[in-house]
């Protein structure tokens, strides 16, 4: 028989599962960012600024999918970096971007509408890829973590798939993002993909991760693919409710190899 706590946690459980649901309703985005101005999922840049710039320099360029409302790309801007592309699935979010951006006079960055699993872009053209908390949503109706849906595994690879493929032969793409190591690397490892991988964390008290793919540095013997099979490490894990909404899951990260 579980336990009171048992019990709560599975009812705040369904509770995350029907919140966080809505990200896949585009509705939901529009309707959102139409009273929304500003809003920072997996923190805002100062927490991992450090992270973030020995891979940018101020000749790269970058696209950052799922801009939102972020203000990720005016921070850039800042440090130095000027050809930056953002993109969201929502035109109001769009819109709305452009308009605060031209209000400050930051005419060079441009905001498109454009779906990160069909990227509008040539082969080979940005030097850097980042993503904050985009990917997520992907997730969000994954089922087992273990074992994901067929359909969340096929956007996923269509969305690396994409990033690969308008990343430059050197390129580098960069993933922030809550979910752990050891879901993570068996779809970042997938053997079409010429990148490695590396994992940082950031955040005080909770961690996040900060992954670092660079293309064309995979180690020729690396024969790791999304089928190999993954052993459970020893560590507990429950869905909370983080800063209002983010619905993450909370790691013991002495137990976690990145």
């Amino acid at each position: 028989m579980g336990t009171p706590q048992d019990s709560n946690r599975t009812q705040n459980n369904r509770v995350g599962a029907s919140t966080t649901l809505a990200y896949l309703d585009p509705q939901y985005w529009d309707e959102r960012f139409s009273t929304e101005e500003h809003y920072e999922w997996l923190k805002d840049y100062s927490h991992f600024r450090h992270l973030i710039q020995p891979h940018l320099g101020p000749s790269s360029s970058v696209l950052e999918l799922g801009c939102g409302n972020s203000q990720l790309c005016e921070e850039l801007y800042k440090d130095g970096v000027t050809e930056i592309t953002c993109i969201d699935l929502s035109a109001v979010a769009v819109e709305n971007k452009q308009k605060k951006l031209l209000s400050k006079g930051l005419t060079e960055i441009k905001v498109l509408e454009a779906d990160m699993l069909d990227l509008p872009f040539s082969s080979e053209c940005f030097d850097v890829v980042i993503e904050k908390g985009t990917m997520e949503v992907l997730f969000v109706d994954s089922g087992d973590p273990w074992n994901p849906r067929p359909a969340t595994v096929t956007k996923v690879m269509k969305m690396l798939e994409g990033v690969h493929r308008v990343l430059k032969p050197d390129g580098i793409y960069i993933s922030i993002s809550f979910g752990q190591p050891h879901f993570r690397r068996p779809l970042f490892e997938a053997p079409q993909f010429t990148w490695s991988v590396e994992c940082s964390t950031f955040g005080d008290g909770f961690h996040y991760f900060f992954y670092t793919l660079k293309k064309g540095r995979r180690s020729p013997d690396d024969k790791r693919s999304s089928g190999e099979k993954l052993e459970r490490p020893s560590i507990n894990l429950y869905q909370d409710e983080l800063e209002g909404e983010d619905y993450l899951f909370r790691t013991n990260l002495d137990e976690l190899n990145c």
